[in-house]
């Protein structure tokens, strides 16, 4: 097999036949940071040579699931067809499936920001995507590695679990219809009531969780965390508990790499640091390198409060000992967190060793920035793109305008943006309908 999970902590590995979501001594207790990174022998495997447009077969010499399938037995027509078949389940549910989403340059958001024609901003929009955001990227990976295994006799029934007050959870739960699999979400008192309505829709098993006076952490995680000791699988975009789920987004720093726009920066938005994690990696592999920068807001910003302990201790030659002290560098927000951006005010960067790694070896920057730039970017980002956007899906422009301010970014630098969640106050009717209707891959699944 040309792809394997090792703990970038500790140095371990999944057993034999375990799942690469956690690595196995993350429960030992110590001050390890205990997140499992794939690695892929690159030299063994294929970059796509054809224009096939579901990402998970264009890409599937470079992800995990793929080489457990042939590992395990299946042929190459044989994993196709299980992604097809899972991918048309995925349509069902959702009105469509997977496709690589758009990135093209934004003639009027660079005018307006004053970029020269040689430079400007690249936009990719996830807006479009499957549940309406980048998220399910990185869960569709997770539940075609479930099913191979079912086709090689290793499957589990183990029910799914995530928390979530948004886009993550919808994600889930249109992946899990699609798969037929029970899922659980753990949300907080103040998910928004037409999440709450679509996750009903979708059958999934939904917890409130207020949190408790005195006790620091996202409390949706600390339920989370005991329903994964229960025995349910994590079915999650947080690097430590399933690094499978980072690999999935990979495809997006794929199709990045891809399009050839020989990009000097990237920036992106950070809650619990997957998707950074995740394009830095993904562009690495396609041999593209551009400085990356990230951007978190006023609420919360535990991401630069680790990338500055890093740093006073010497940057790039700390990371190891960083790795090994933990809680020196990345702990629980203090506060409970408020932002426009509220889907990035994760209490803690899970997945923030590689994004803080990425953004050293690229000369890159953690940004923080206060509602009035969010709200003043994506007013902006939809102005002049069209793209629904949310404010958490146009963080990523807030730092660049920030970065413009400070003269960090020179008018011919050629920058990336994700759009990554759409704005559902402002779907269309067409899409309302859709998702009041009960597909029938959704039914029964709490009979299973």
């Amino acid at each position: 097999m040309t792809s394997r999970f090792v703990c970038a902590g500790c140095g371990a590995e999944p057993p034999e036949g375990a799942l690469p979501f956690r690595c196995p001594n993350a429960d030992a207790g110590d001050d390890v940071d205990h997140v499992l990174r794939r690695e892929l022998d690159l030299g063994s495997a294929r970059f796509p040579h054809d224009d096939e447009p579901n990402p998970y077969l264009r890409y599937r010499d470079l992800l995990h699931p793929y080489h457990v399938a042939l590992a395990g037995g299946m042929s190459d027509d044989a994993y196709c067809e299980l992604v097809r078949e899972l991918d048309e389940r995925v349509a069902e549910v959702d009105g469509h499936g997977f496709v690589v989403t758009p990135f093209a340059r934004s003639d009027a958001l660079s005018d307006k920001l004053g970029f020269s024609a040689a430079g400007g901003v690249w936009v990719k929009d996830e807006t479009g995507n499957v549940s309406g955001s980048h998220k399910a990227r990185h869960l569709f990976d997770v539940l075609v590695l479930l099913e191979v295994l079912e086709r090689v006799g290793r499957g589990t029934r183990a029910d799914l679990a995530i928390a979530s007050c948004g886009n993550a959870a919808l994600a889930a739960a249109v992946v899990a219809a699609a798969g037929r699999r029970r899922l659980r979400v753990f949300v907080p008192v103040d998910a928004d009531a037409a999440v709450l309505a679509r996750l009903e829709e979708l059958e999934a098993v939904v917890t409130v969780c207020p949190r408790t006076e005195g006790v620091a952490g996202d409390p949706t995680v600390h339920r989370l965390m005991e329903a994964i000791r229960a025995g349910a699988l994590p079915f999650t975009c947080q690097g430590n508990l399933n690094g499978l789920a980072v690999e999935g987004g990979y495809t997006l720093g794929w199709e990045l790499a891809a399009a050839g726009a020989d990009l000097d920066r990237v920036v992106v938005q950070v809650g619990g640091g997957a998707l950074a994690s995740a394009v830095a990696a993904g562009l690495g592999e396609g041999g593209a390198t551009p400085r990356l920068d990230t951007v978190q807001t006023e609420g919360a910003w535990p991401l630069r409060r680790a990338y500055t302990a890093v740093e006073a201790r010497g940057g790039e030659s700390a990371l190891r000992y960083a790795a090994t002290h933990r809680h020196e560098f990345m702990w629980a927000w203090e506060q409970e967190p408020h932002s426009v951006a509220h889907g990035i005010l994760d209490d803690e960067t899970y997945d923030w060793l590689a994004v803080v790694e990425a953004m050293l070896r690229t000369h890159g920057r953690p940004l923080v920035v206060d509602d009035r730039v969010l709200l003043g970017a994506n007013a902006l980002a939809r102005g002049t793109t069209g793209i629904p956007v949310d404010p958490t899906g146009s963080a990523g422009l807030a730092g660049l305008i920030a970065l413009r301010e400070l003269g960090a970014v020179d008018d011919d630098e050629r920058v990336a943006l994700l759009f990554t969640g759409i704005d559902r106050s402002i779907q269309g009717e067409s899409n309302a309908k859709l998702h009041r209707t009960r597909h029938p891959v959704a039914q029964g699944l709490r009979a299973r």
